[in-house]
């Protein structure tokens, strides 16, 4: 099993950026919602450490749900590069881009790219443990 930090390291009122950590060190960044007292849809989830199952999404194909966030399912890992992408899941990332680069929009960049480094380190994972920190 490859257990999963994620430390987050920079909030702004648009959204929360982290450094996915792995058995070797940081591999991708991350890119949450902002913190909104962990209101569904609208916020990032709660630092703590959750159980992560491999699911087959109806729009993101096979990925992970985070589970056991308090008041709060259907929290995936995806792609997606702003905030605009996500109801509350953890979009991946090569780079940050908070200053929204040629599309204007904050975030992150090379988010498939980064998808498919998570996706190939988790290959033969179906149950991982992800320690959120702040």
């Amino acid at each position: 099993m490859a257990d999963l930090m994620l430390k987050r390291v920079d909030h702004r009122e648009w959204g929360t950026y982290g450094v996915l950590i792995g058995p070797t060190g940081p591999f991708i960044v991350t890119l949450e919602l902002p913190w909104m007292d962990n209101a569904q849809r609208v916020s990032a989830i709660p630092a703590g450490v959750y159980v992560c199952k491999r699911v087959q999404s109806p729009r993101f194909g096979n990925t992970f749900e985070v589970t056991g966030v308090p008041g709060r399912s259907h929290i995936l890992f995806h792609a997606g590069n702003s905030t605009a992408d996500s109801l509350g899941c953890i979009l991946t990332g090569t780079t940050f881009d908070p200053t929204g680069g040629m599309d204007g929009k904050q975030g992150v960049t090379g988010s498939k790219m980064a998808w498919d480094e998570l996706m190939d380190l988790q290959r033969d994972v179906d149950v991982f443990t992800l320690t959120l920190s702040n």
